[in-house]
């Protein structure tokens, strides 16, 4: 077993963790039910969208050489052969000299290249007087430039929002293959927890981090699956860790505030599997816990709920992310820092922030205290190699959503 506080740096832990990913089953499920699920193959429309060139402004369908040089005190003049009506394919042709009334979205008459928006064109008599020039191409949308039969309109890997519902549903997809969300089971150490529902006395404490650790998971894709507060006891711990192992694809683990408690969690995992990382060169969360139990990955958090937030964000979203073959970008967000923030060479720090319009200021607190979670907009990620920023640096952060 690898002893506590031989600590490994925050990029060996996570490519370490990641390693232990397997990917989840394939699902198929029905479109409506897609929303937030990790799409498991590249889509690819069954028609050219659109299937023909339209105009995507109310206007007039032109060849655009006819408006060459027109204004508003020389204008061009057009005959009008008719109007483009929707849902249907114009037959007539639009020859030099000669303009169809279009609608947006209408189909665009053989012959026309471009269409001149309404608001620069004067009706009278049976033509159009043509008060600004357009180029080829001007305000229309050609067959198959939104998506084609022959190119992705989607990759695999991507997180099904009502966006890509939307380029689903007009490829014709009815039924999505998705990634199955891993279930991810969470355990809750210590003495001092008590139920949500009962006040606390002297010395006890709500359990906060089994509700922290189940929206997190829930947030990044997995199901959360509570297993219960276990007590600082060997025996329950172990029972609780086979319940887990039985029912999930992780286990998070989070607890054990003094290090003979750390210990015992190491050493239980070590038992039963094998303790890849006991400690990273992470603050908040350096006493985190890495291990492998019956080929599935078992994470020890912090039992702070700000410290295990973090270890959340840093290690166990990527850990999802790997199972599900999730490839969507982590959102990021830039400012100056209103502020400096010291940090130790040699450690990755990760620091809470409020962002407000191009500024970034630190929300500096205990690693105990949860109120920073919900006073702070997201994380901001100091490299080891780094010693900290000083005021007026640019700096990116990455959101809480």
């Amino acid at each position: 077993m690898t002893r506590f506080l031989s600590v490994v740096s925050v990029n060996s832990a996570r490519k370490a963790l990641v390693g232990l990913a397997r990917k989840t089953p394939d699902q198929i499920v029905p479109l409506l039910q897609s929303s937030g699920r990790v799409l498991r193959t590249d889509i690819i429309s069954d028609v050219d969208i659109p299937g023909f060139d339209r105009s995507t402004v109310d206007g007039y369908a032109v060849c655009a050489s006819d408006t060459t040089g027109a204004g508003e005190s020389i204008p061009a003049m057009l005959h009008l052969t008719g109007r483009v009506e929707m849902g249907g394919e114009p037959s007539t042709v639009i020859k030099p000299g000669t303009c169809m009334y279009i609608p947006t979205g209408g189909f665009l008459p053989p012959g026309a290249d471009a269409v001149v928006m309404i608001e620069y064109c004067e009706e009278m008599e049976g033509d159009v007087l043509v008060l600004r020039p357009v180029a080829t191409g001007e305000n229309i949308v050609c067959r198959g430039e939104d998506f084609s039969t022959t190119t992705p309109a989607l990759l695999s890997g991507v997180r099904i929002s009502s966006r890509e519902m939307g380029v689903l549903a007009a490829c014709g997809v009815q039924e999505v293959v998705v990634a199955q969300n891993p279930r991810v089971a969470i355990i809750s150490t210590g003495n001092e927890i008590i139920p949500v529902f009962e006040k606390p006395k002297p010395g006890e404490i709500r359990d906060v981090n089994t509700y922290l650790c189940a929206g997190f998971v829930s947030e990044c894709g997995g199901i959360p699956v509570i297993i219960g507060t276990i007590p600082d006891e060997r025996e329950p711990l172990e029972e609780a860790l086979s319940e887990a192992l039985k029912q999930s694809d992780m286990v998070l683990i989070s607890g054990g505030s003094s290090k003979g408690e750390r210990d015992m969690c190491a050493d239980i995992i070590a038992s039963r599997g094998e303790v890849i990382v006991h400690g990273i060169a992470l603050s908040p969360g350096k006493p985190t816990i890495i291990g492998r139990v019956l080929e599935k990955p078992v994470i020890g958090l912090p039992g702070h709920p700000a410290s295990a937030y973090v270890v959340l964000v840093a290690f166990v979203r990527d850990l999802i992310r790997a199972m599900t073959g999730e490839l969507s970008p982590v959102p990021t967000i830039s400012g100056v820092l209103t502020s400096p923030v010291p940090s130790a060479k040699g450690r990755e720090d990760y620091i809470r922030v409020m962002h407000s319009e191009d500024t970034i200021t630190p929300v500096f607190g205990k690693s105990g205290l949860t109120n920073t979670l919900v006073k702070s907009d997201g994380l901001m990620r100091i490299p080891a190699e780094v010693e900290g920023y000083e005021k007026n640096t640019r700096v990116y952060a990455e959101p809480w959503r």
